[in-house]
């Protein structure tokens, strides 16, 4: 079986429990690692993915640049760094700005049950999609988007939601990388 087919269980305070496969996991709703990316511009705008609509769940909408799961043995950034090459064609330094757990029903009778680590990078590199997972994208401001989200939550992934409210400095630049 594809090694990124599986996710890495955790407990709450990340320590390993096994691997599971991913369908099963967020069937299940198992606890297990997770990775989000949030790339800037020089604007202090924030890249926007649309997932592609073939995608097992979420399709279509809105999300921050990227996501993933770790596999075994694979940092938290690696992961990061590795996706944001595969689904939008981007490499830059990226820097973990916290770590959270949520839970969230999606599509399909899916849960996400996530320890999600988050990391902002800043760059002005033009995305080259990955069309199997992204179908396209956009830059907003933080206005913009709190306003959008405000009035069409159903455009936009659970968890880009999530981690949007939990962040009051995604519109504060210095405090970025």
């Amino acid at each position: 079986m594809d090694k990124y087919n599986n996710v890495v269980l955790v407990n709450s305070g990340d320590e390993f429990l096994g691997t599971m496969d991913k369908n099963r996991a967020h069937h299940e709703g198992v606890l297990h690692r997770a990775v989000s990316v949030f790339i800037f511009n020089s604007n202090n705008e924030l890249l926007l993915q649309k997932r592609a609509d073939n995608k097992y769940h979420s399709p279509g909408k809105w999300s921050n640049a990227c996501c993933t799961h770790p596999i075994v043995d694979e940092t938290y950034l690696h992961a990061a760094k590795r996706r944001l090459k595969e689904e939008m064609g981007i490499e830059t330094v990226l820097e973990e700005k916290m770590r959270f757990i949520y839970m969230a029903k999606l599509d399909n009778g899916m849960t996400e049950h996530e320890l999600d680590a988050v990391f902002f990078g800043v760059t002005d590199e033009k995305p080259v999609l990955n069309e199997d997972e992204v179908s396209d994208y956009k830059y907003m401001s933080s206005e913009v988007l709190s306003a959008d989200m405000d009035l069409y939550p159903e455009n936009y992934t659970p968890w880009f939601r999530k981690i949007v409210k939990k962040l009051p400095c995604i519109n504060e630049k210095e405090k970025l990388i």
